[in-house]
C-alpha cells in the first residue's frame, strides 16, 4: 500500500541561499508523524510548500502513490489536506457552524440552507466528542475549543491529512490533554496528522514517526521506540555546533539588585515567578512558545495587569503605569516591533522622539531644533542606513528598524532594558551590532533583560540564562559552561545534567519527561559547582 503522501528531494531557495537541499518526508495513513527541527531548518518552507504557499524548485510530490502538482491552496485542499496554523483564522463573530461552512455553504433554489449544515457540522461534532455547538458564537469559545473549530473546518473537508503548527502553544495542560484525545480518534478514523512541535514530551506520547530537519536536510527518521528526547535534540542541534558556540560568560553578579521580582502570578498564564536583576547584567529568557516569557515582561514593564507577587526596582515598589516607568529609566523593545515597535509612516527622528516629548517640548511646543538634532545624533551613533533621519522606518531593513526602536530608549538615560527577540528577522552582520549596542549598555551600567529563542544569541550575549517552560521558571544557568543542547534540554522539561544549573523549580506532574530522559525531581537543585558535565 503507498504512503499517502510523499514528498521527495525537495529543494528551495530564498535569494540564492538554500532552505531546502533535497529533503525527504512521508506519511502513512493514519499516522501521526511529528516534524521538529530549530528554528530556520526549514519546517515551514516544507509545510508551505506542501499547502501551495511556496512553490518548489525541485523534487516531487506524491499523493497515494501518484505525481501530484501543488500550486496553490485549493490544490492542497482538493487533495484532502488542511492545515490548522498557529494562528487561528477564525471569525470571532460567526457561529462554528458558520466558520466550519464558510465559502464551502450548502444551498437550495439559491437560498443558504442553515439547516442542512447545521446537521452537518452537528454530526461531526457528535462523531468526535467535540465539546461544542454549532450555534455557539467563536468569540465566546476558549482558546482550546476555537481550535477544535478549526479541527472541524479541516474535517467538513473530508481532510485525509491535517498539519497541526505547534497547536499547544496556547493550550492549558487539561485542554493540551483533550486535543490529544481529538489526535487519538482521528488517527484511529484513519486520518493522518502531520504535528509540528518544539515540545518533546508531546511528541513521545503522540508520535508513530519522528521526522528531524537539520539547515534544510533531513537529519534522522525515527520509529517510536527510536523517539528518546534527549537523542532528538541532539540530532536537532549536532554536536559540533552545540560545542562550538558553547557558553563561557556565565556568572553571577556582586552589584547592587536593581530589579526584585517576587511570586509574580498572572492566572491561566504564569505564576511563581521570581528573580533578581543586577546592575549591568544580562539576563537572557528561554522558552518554547507558550512558555509565559513576554507575558512576564510586559506585566513587569505595565503593559499588562498581573494578579498576585511583587516587582521592586532599586528598593522601593514599581509603579503599574508605563509613562512612570520610563520616567524611572525602563526601556522595552517588544517581540514584534513592526505593530509595537515603531510607526512605520513615520520617519527616524520622529520615532526616536516619541518617548522623548518629556524633554523634547517646553509649554506645551514640541522644539523642532531639538528633536532634529536628537535624531541625527542617533542615528549617527548606532549606524543607522541609510544615514539620514528624515527617511521613513518602514523603508529600512530589519536591521536597520531594530535599531531605530533601540534608538529610543539609548537616548535616554536607561536603567533597564528589556528586550524580546531582539534580532528576529535580522541578518548575520546587524545581529552583530545589536549584541554590541547590548554589551555597550551594561558596560555602562544598564541592566538588560533579553528574551530570544535563538539559542546562539542566549550564550553569546547573556551572564545568566533563566529557562521558563509552562509558564514557571524551570531551571537558571549561572555558571559553568553551557551548550544549546543544554538550554533546548530544560526547555523541554529536561533537567540538565548535574552542576549546570542553580535552580530548579518543582515540575507538575502532567510535565514529566518520558523515558529515556533524565528526570527532574520535585524542589530539586542543581549543584553550584560549575562542573561541565
Amino acid at each position: 500500500m503507498p504512503a499517502l503522501l510523499e514528498m521527495k528531494e525537495i529543494e528551495k531557495s530564498f535569494n540564492g541561499s538554500p532552505v531546502l537541499k533535497k529533503v525527504d518526508f512521508s506519511v502513512e495513513p493514519g499516522e501521526v508523524h511529528a516534524l521538529m527541527g530549530e528554528n530556520g531548518a526549514g519546517k515551514s518552507t516544507l509545510i508551505k510548500i506542501l499547502t501551495g504557499i511556496y512553490p518548489k524548485d525541485g523534487g516531487q510530490i506524491y499523493w497515494n502513490g501518484q505525481p501530484v502538482s501543488v500550486e496553490n491552496r485549493k490544490d492542497a485542499a482538493s487533495l484532502g489536506i488542511g492545515v490548522i496554523y498557529q494562528e487561528l483564522s477564525l471569525i470571532p463573530t460567526l457561529t462554528v457552524m458558520q466558520n466550519v461552512m464558510l465559502g464551502k455553504e450548502e444551498s437550495r433554489l439559491g437560498f443558504v440552507n442553515a439547516r442542512k449544515m447545521k446537521q452537518k457540522v452537528a454530526g461531526l461534532i457528535e462523531k468526535y466528542g467535540f465539546h461544542v455547538k454549532a450555534d455557539q458564537v467563536v468569540e465566546t469559545l476558549t482558546i482550546a475549543q476555537r481550535q477544535t473549530v478549526e479541527i472541524l473546518k479541516a474535517l467538513s473537508e473530508e481532510s485525509k491529512l491535517i498539519i497541526m503548527d505547534e497547536p499547544t502553544a496556547s493550550l492549558s495542560a487539561k485542554e493540551s490533554d483533550a486535543l490529544f484525545g481529538i489526535i487519538e480518534q482521528l488517527r484511529k478514523d484513519g486520518v493522518s496528522v502531520i504535528y509540528i512541535s518544539h515540545r518533546l514530551e508531546e511528541v513521545y506520547r503522540l508520535s508513530d514517526r519522528l521526522t528531524v530537519l537539520r539547515d534544510g536536510v533531513t537529519e534522522a527518521v525515527l520509529a517510536r521506540e527510536q523517539i528518546i528526547p534527549a537523542d532528538v535534540v541532539r540530532l536537532m542541534i549536532g554536536k559540533e555546533l552545540s560545542e562550538a558556540t558553547a557558553s563561557n560568560n556565565l556568572r553571577t553578579s556582586d552589584a547592587p539588585v536593581r530589579l526584585k521580582v517576587g511570586n509574580l502570578g498572572k492566572k491561566g498564564v504564569f505564576h511563581d515567578i521570581s528573580f533578581e536583576i543586577h546592575e549591568g547584567e544580562i539576563v537572557g529568557f528561554a522558552g518554547l512558545v507558550g512558555a509565559g516569557r513576554t507575558e512576564v515582561m510586559r506585566c513587569i514593564y505595565g503593559a499588562d495587569p498581573y494578579d498576585s507577587g511583587t516587582v521592586e526596582f532599586e528598593g522601593k515598589p514599581l509603579a503599574k503605569q508605563i509613562t512612570k516607568n520610563i520616567a524611572s529609566g525602563f526601556g522595552f523593545v517588544p517581540e514584534d516591533r513592526r505593530n509595537q515597535g515603531f510607526t512605520p509612516l513615520l520617519s527616524i527622528e520622529k520615532n526616536v522622539a516619541l518617548t522623548n516629548y518629556d524633554t523634547l517640548s517646553a509649554g506645551g511646543f514640541v522644539k523642532a531644533a531639538a528633536e532634529k538634532k536628537l535624531g541625527v545624533q542617533m542615528v549617527d551613533k548606532l549606524a543607522i542606513k541609510p544615514g539620514d533621519s528624515q527617511i521613513p522606518v518602514g523603508n529600512l531593513s530589519g536591521g536597520n528598524q531594530q535599531k531605530a526602536v533601540l534608538a529610543k530608549w539609548l537616548s535616554r538615560g536607561l536603567k533597564l532594558l528589556i528586550i524580546d527577540e531582539p534580532t528576529a528577522g535580522i541578518d548575520i552582520g546587524a545581529k552583530d551590532e545589536i549584541y554590541k549596542i547590548l554589551e555597550n549598555l551594561a558596560e555602562n551600567g544598564t541592566s538588560v533583560i533579553m528574551v530570544s529563542s535563538d539559542l546562539q544569541e542566549l550564550l553569546r550575549v547573556s551572564q545568566r540564562i533563566i529557562v521558563m517552560r509552562k509558564g514557571e521558571i524551570f531551571t537558571e544557568f549561572s555558571s559553568g559552561r553551557i551548550t544549546q543542547e543544554d538550554v533546548l534540554m530544560a526547555e523541554s522539561g529536561i533537567l540538565p545534567e548535574e552542576g549546570k544549573g542553580n535552580r530548579v523549580q518543582p515540575e507538575k506532574e502532567e510535565g514529566k519527561r518520558a523515558a529515556g530522559s533524565q528526570q527532574a525531581e520535585p524542589r530539586k537543585a542543581a549543584k553550584e559547582d560549575g562542573a561541565n558535565g
